[in-house]
C-alpha cells in the first residue's frame, strides 16, 4: 500500500484531497472504503464512487439526514450519456441531461424508508462514523468486484439500521463509461463472492449475472447451487461489451 501523508490539492480545490494507492492486482473495494473511513475525521461519512460527480448541496443533505437519525442513507444517482459534456459541465447543464436509474426508483422529493436491504446502493451513501465502526465496515473477505455492498447492507439491517432513499434534492451524476453485460471481466470475482455471500446469508447475490453466466455455460446455476464450469474466453468478454450509445 502506498499512502501519501501529504494532502494533494487538485485543480485548486478549497479543501485537501488525500490520495491512497493500494498496490494489489484485485479491485479492493471493501478495503478501500474501510481505509477511507479510518482516515476520516468528521462524525459523518459520505462515500462517493470515483465515477460520480457530487451535486452542490450533497454534503449538506447527507449531514442533515445523519444529524436527524442514525440511518444508512443513499442519495439519488442520475446517469449521464456519453455525449453529456454540455456548457462546461455546469450542474444546471448536467441536471438537464441526466436520467434516473431505470429500475431503482427514488422519491420525487424527500426521503423514503426502503425495507429491502438488498437495494443498498454504494455509489453515493452516508453513514455515521461510529455506526460504520459498530457494523464493522465492509467485509474485506469479499475481494475484487461484487457482493461486498449487499453484504454491508444486510449487516446494517441486522444491526437495526434503516435504509433511507433520499430523492428530489442534491445527489450525484454518474459519468458514462464502458460496461459489459454480463460483466464477464469480473467473472472470477463474481462467482467467488456470490458463493461466499450465499454461505453467509442463505440467498444468492447477483443472481441475474449468475443466470447470464449459466446461459453462456460458464457455470451451472439453478437458483440453489452454483458450479463453476470454465472461464470466459477473450472473445466472449469482448462480445459482452455494451455499444457506446447505451446509457447504463
Amino acid at each position: 500500500m502506498d499512502m501519501s501523508d501529504t494532502p494533494v490539492a487538485l485543480h485548486g480545490t478549497a479543501f485537501p484531497i488525500r490520495i491512497v494507492r493500494l498496490e494489489t492486482g484485485a479491485l479492493p473495494l471493501a478495503q478501500a472504503r474501510n481505509l477511507a473511513a479510518a482516515q476520516a475525521k468528521g462524525e459523518h461519512l459520505l462515500f462517493l464512487d470515483v465515477d460520480c460527480i457530487p451535486a452542490a448541496g450533497l454534503v449538506q443533505r447527507i449531514d442533515d439526514e445523519l444529524r436527524g437519525a442514525d440511518v444508512l442513507v443513499c442519495a439519488e444517482v442520475r446517469y449521464l450519456a456519453e455525449d453529456a459534456v454540455d456548457d462546461g459541465w455546469t450542474e444546471v447543464g448536467l441536471a438537464a441531461v441526466a436520467a434516473p436509474h431505470p429500475v431503482r426508483p427514488f422519491p420525487m422529493k424527500g426521503r423514503r424508508i426502503e425495507p429491502n436491504a438488498g437495494l443498498f446502493w454504494s455509489l453515493t451513501f452516508g453513514i455515521r462514523r461510529d455506526t460504520f465502526r459498530r457494523v464493522g465496515g465492509f467485509d474485506e473477505t469479499f475481494t475484487g468486484y461484487g457482493a461486498e455492498d449487499t453484504d454491508f447492507g444486510f449487516r446494517c439491517r441486522d444491526a437495526g439500521l434503516r435504509l433511507v432513499f433520499a430523492g428530489g434534492g442534491p445527489g450525484s451524476f454518474h459519468q458514462h463509461h464502458g460496461v459489459y453485460d454480463p460483466p464477464l471481466q469480473h467473472f472470477e470475482d463474481i462467482v467467488r463472492n456470490a458463493t461466499r455471500f450465499q454461505a453467509r446469508w442463505g440467498v444468492w447475490a447477483m443472481e441475474g449475472w449468475l443466470e447470464a453466466f449459466d446461459r453462456l455455460e460458464l457455470v451451472a446455476f439453478d437458483g440453489r447451487t452454483l458450479t463453476r464450469r470454465r472461464p470466459p474466453t477473450p472473445d466472449e468478454i469482448e462480445a459482452a461489451r455494451r455499444p457506446p450509445d447505451v446509457r447504463y
